[in-house]
């Protein structure tokens, strides 16, 4: 019996179709059953399994009913796909929902078994560059 290769960014199209059109199902199917999460910034929202990802998108998908998701780079090298996206929306109270960031994923079967994440919310607010610098490197706000 051989193994059929699938391109590995195929898979993570997939995730982006399923995403877009609500399906939980077919978001969970992307992932093997034993995904591993990285948040490297985060490392404590790190999480292994795809029961996890179920929890999480439904719900995103019960929190932002009109979320879409867009792949704006992608690069494959080997079964690693990096690739940058921009999630947004409305949340049910009114407000925008907006996030961008990098996940880099491997894919192993045609499917997705791990990613270390790299998406978060839009600071549209944050200040300039000047505070974001000093906020970084001030001891003070260390704590």
């Amino acid at each position: 019996m051989s193994v059929v290769e699938v391109d590995p960014s195929a898979v993570v199209q997939r995730l982006r179709v399923a995403t877009n059109a609500h399906d939980i199902d077919a978001i969970v199917a992307c992932f093997t059953p034993d995904y591993r999460n990285e948040t490297p910034v985060h490392p404590e929202r790190s999480f292994v399994g795809d029961e996890q990802v179920r929890r999480n998108w439904m719900q995103i998908l019960a929190a932002i009913p009109d979320v879409s998701t867009v792949i704006v780079a992608l690069v494959v090298s080997g079964n690693v796909v990096w690739t940058e996206w921009e999630h947004r929306g409305t949340r049910r109270d009114g407000t925008a929902h907006l996030m961008r960031g990098v996940v880099v994923f491997a894919v192993t079967a045609g499917l997705i078994a791990s990613a270390r994440f790299f998406l978060e919310p839009v600071d549209a607010a944050g200040g300039d560059v000047d505070a974001a610098v000093r906020g970084q490197v001030d001891v003070r706000r260390a704590s």
